[in-house]
């Protein structure tokens, strides 16, 4: 397991927060919710907030918008990962990803079969990078969102967490484009 150098500084990111969904509206968006006071309580800011609805060129353009706006260091989106023929937001994050963070979904998958065991099968949750920006789809489930952030996302978005994590490599995801 990983600890907090309290010797390091807290890095704050700009995190910007996609709920997919048919049904949903900002009053009743429980997973958007969760993750809005997750990731503002570790002391991380809100750059932006939207839903859209389950339609694979929406979120994909959604997500383009945000990687293409500096003040958007991650991106966590809800919603769509299952089996269903309207969950289309693990295809719509590949349309984007530059690279894909498979062991992502791995550590969820563990992570989910603790909490509601061979369940945890039908999630597709995935992470990856595009543009110098993480992306994460996460479920849509107000639960499976706060497995997602309490035990990957708020480690691994924290730089004091050692031994590695995902803020210390941000400034270079993009390093390969300033190569000659």
């Amino acid at each position: 397991m990983g600890r907090i150098d309290e010797t390091r500084d807290f890095i704050p990111v700009r995190i910007a927060v996609l709920t997919v969904s048919d049904t949903r509206k900002p009053g009743d968006d429980r997973s958007g919710d969760t993750l809005v006071e997750r990731l503002t309580g570790a002391g991380h800011h809100l750059a932006a907030r939207d839903i859209v609805t389950d339609d694979r060129d929406r979120i994909a353009a959604r997500l383009r918008d945000w990687i293409a706006d500096p003040g958007v260091d991650v991106i966590l989106s809800t919603g769509g990962t299952g089996l269903t023929g309207r969950d289309v937001t693990v295809e719509a994050h590949r349309d984007v990803y530059e690279k894909e963070i498979e062991a992502f979904a791995t550590v969820f998958t563990m992570v989910s079969m603790q909490k509601i065991g061979t369940s945890a099968v039908q999630s597709r949750a995935t992470g990856g990078v595009a543009g110098g920006k993480y992306l994460f789809a996460l479920p849509g489930s107000p639960g499976a969102c706060r497995d997602a952030w309490d035990e990957i996302l708020v480690w691994q978005l924290d730089y004091r967490h050692r031994p590695c994590n995902f803020v210390e490599i941000l400034p270079r995801l993009e390093e390969h484009k300033r190569r000659k």
